[in-house]
């Protein structure tokens, strides 16, 4: 049981249509977190929120998310620099996503590890070739910063 508490969910019109925030963790503990840039509105990135993480994340206003792969919380920015400062935090219709908006700051104003402004920095190359099983990516964007020399291994 989780030490962060969130108000319980109620009834489906006052999640729905209500105006208090009642997030939906799934049986996992996760709730999925998109993130966007407040000024453009690119898609950054796509992680996971437990209580903990967006207990955090309301309190610092540093987007806060939690690592499945590595099993603990990940303060985005902790290693690059990179941080991103909430300025809005909405929820879907049934409280079980949610999408922040940041403002990203850092020397390379990058969200993605591997170097990249945003996580998505691909796309398929032709939808016509894909439906004949030719999924190639195409890269849209520059890399901001070399992750080998950002991520050091501890």
């Amino acid at each position: 049981m989780s030490t962060y508490v969130f108000p319980a969910r109620t009834s489906t019109a006052e999640i729905e249509l209500g105006s208090t925030l009642q997030p939906k963790f799934g049986p996992d503990g996760l709730i999925p977190c998109i993130t966007q840039d407040v000024h453009t509105g690119e898609v950054l990135m796509f992680a996971f929120m437990n209580a903990e993480s967006l207990a955090h994340t309301l309190k610092t206003r540093k987007a806060t998310y939690w690592s499945r792969s590595r099993q603990k919380l990940w303060v985005k920015g902790e290693e690059s620099g990179n941080v991103q400062h909430v300025r809005e935090l909405r929820t879907d219709c049934d409280q079980d996503v949610l999408l922040i908006k940041v403002e990203q700051s850092g020397a390379a104003n990058a969200s993605c590890h591997n170097g990249y402004k945003s996580c998505f920095y691909r796309k398929l190359s032709d939808l016509e070739a894909a439906a004949e099983g030719d999924y190639r990516l195409a890269f849209t964007a520059e890399r901001l910063f070399d992750p080998a020399t950002v991520y050091k291994k501890k």
